[in-house]
């Protein structure tokens, strides 16, 4: 999307108006999402994960990687995609191990607060990774 010269200036002049009021902030209305997968509550906003409301501590890292699996829950998403979206760009060769790393420390942190959870992260051998759900009977 790209402004004109005259929507440029009335776009810049709102922003100084805004820049001169900091409490202008406490009136913008927050609308927190969460990804709620049964016994895990995600909040992206927040960068926060709770399993039964106790808090597991991951890395910014393994937070990206969980919030782009879950999203995609039940699909296969391969190392490149994985790397692309959390890193931001392409390296060739090293993001199987670079991701694999990651992976296993987030399996760990899930597992220690939740060892009979009703999803898991699923390696697909040299393609990547899947999020998924189990149906409790």
């Amino acid at each position: 999307m790209e402004f004109s010269d005259k929507e440029l200036n009335i776009f810049n002049e709102m922003m100084k108006v805004v820049k001169r009021y900091p409490d202008f902030k406490k009136y913008e209305l927050r609308m927190e999402s969460s990804l709620q997968i049964p016994g895990l509550e995600i909040y992206p906003d927040r960068r926060k994960i709770y399993r039964d409301r106790m808090e597991i501590r991951l890395t910014a890292k393994e937070f990206d990687i969980l919030c782009l699996l879950a999203a995609n829950c039940g699909r296969v998403l391969t190392y490149t995609q994985i790397y692309q979206e959390v890193w931001g760009d392409y390296v060739q060769d090293i993001e199987n191990n670079t991701i694999g790393y990651h992976i296993c420390n987030l399996k760990e942190k899930l597992f220690a607060a939740s060892p009979c959870s009703s999803f898991h992260i699923r390696c697909v051998r040299n393609v990547g990774y899947c999020f998924e759900t189990t149906m409790e009977e």
